[in-house]
């Protein structure tokens, strides 16, 4: 399972904040009465949206961090060294 559960977070935020924003922008002024004349849907969106975006970004750099020891050159070269020192022989092999 690879999937960092910020992504699916991070765009839903973003989706919901970006309709919010939306209907904050087109929407009648006269509804805004009761909150002091502050479009709360506008304000509201726009945190939505933003804090939505980070989740994205925070979730993108974990997964993109999340690399196996083969596929990156460092990690090649920790395990060469294990192999080299003979620590890994101390951790069973995993199906």
């Amino acid at each position: 399972m690879g999937l960092d559960i910020r992504l699916p977070i991070g765009l839903m935020f973003a989706i919901l904040g970006l309709l919010l924003a939306g209907f904050g922008l087109v929407s009648d002024e006269t509804i805004y009465s009761r909150s002091l004349g502050i479009n709360v849907n506008l304000r509201w969106g726009l945190l939505m949206l933003a804090f939505g975006i980070v989740m994205f970004l925070l979730g993108r750099r974990g997964t993109a961090a999340a690399r196996l020891a083969a596929e990156s050159p460092e990690g090649q070269k920790i395990e060469k060294l294990e192999h080299e020192s003979g620590l890994e022989s101390e951790y069973p092999k995993r199906d």
